[in-house]
């Protein structure tokens, strides 16, 4: 696998430039932007933008593999809204034009949320209604992703839906495109399974990774913690990874600490050399 970091492991005002140089000189090989309403990666962002953004990690030997985006929990794409619906499926074609002109293989998608995980995030009443419209949303997306050879990964949240990796893998098979597939995130399963659970159910329907811990006897969104600090067997988990032959992007999404931010950086690096290298063993 090569390693990836997520842009979101900076702090504000960062600036993309700093962001990249500061990921090259901790051996990352690439960097997950993020699609925001607003910012550097944004609606309005012109081609022109975009591939400035692309030249300036050209040069300093980095790719851009993945696109994240956490617009998707306040424009909520289970919506009962048909409005909403639109709004957030909107959203993920400016991404798959974003994504396809940054070099990026594929998108991150927060499938929706059915309860309030977020303050003021509506419920959903019908699941299995909003499970089956999700389907009919997802498959009305797929031509475009196909067109632009961009994957549409829909991550594994705490959004109570998609709870289990066999109805994840019911999921993908009814929406039926191979351009719509699962970006995994090992961290997100932990407080009710296990990562390497899902891999191996999940299979060749997983077209991009997230890397995280997490504490499991915390259990909230506090357990989260830095790569080799947690309760996530890396061990089996590569293990698996390497059984259903997923060998492209891992990439690290962690949050800055409050304190000296910038060597996280540098710590996760060291943890993804020592997690990629005993897979290697």
């Amino acid at each position: 696998m090569r390693k990836a970091i997520s842009i979101w492991a900076y702090t504000d005002g960062k600036s993309v430039e700093d962001s990249f140089r500061l990921a090259k000189d901790a051996g990352f090989e690439g960097v997950e932007l993020a699609y925001d309403l607003k910012g550097p990666v944004s609606p309005t962002t012109t081609d022109s933008e975009l591939d400035s953004i692309r030249k300036l990690a050209q040069g300093m030997g980095l790719e851009l593999p993945r696109l994240a985006s956490g617009v998707f929990w306040q424009v909520n794409i289970l919506s009962e809204d048909p409005a909403i619906r639109e709004e957030a499926k909107t959203h993920v074609r400016h991404m798959l034009r974003i994504a396809a002109r940054l070099g990026a293989k594929a998108i991150l998608v927060v499938p929706g949320a059915i309860g309030p995980f977020m303050a003021g995030a509506p419920f959903v009443d019908d699941y299995e209604a909003a499970y089956d419209q999700a389907i009919l949303d997802f498959r009305e997306l797929a031509p475009e992703a196909e067109r632009l050879q961009v994957h549409i990964g829909i991550e594994n949240v705490w959004d109570r839906f998609l709870t289990s990796p066999m109805e994840m893998r019911a999921f993908i098979d009814a929406v039926g495109s191979p351009y719509v597939g699962v970006y995994f995130d090992v961290g997100n399963v932990m407080r009710t399974s296990y990562p390497q659970h899902w891999i191996k159910i999940l299979g060749q329907r997983i077209c991009a990774v997230h890397f995280k811990d997490f504490r499991c006897n915390v259990g909230t969104l506090e357990g989260f913690v830095e790569l080799l600090q947690g309760d996530v067997d890396y061990p089996a988990v590569m293990k698996a990874f390497k059984e259903v032959g997923y060998d492209t992007w891992a990439v690290v999404e962690q949050f800055p600490p409050n304190i000296y931010p910038d060597d996280m950086i540098y710590r996760a690096g060291r943890a993804m050399d020592v997690i990629l290298g005993g897979a290697s063993k």
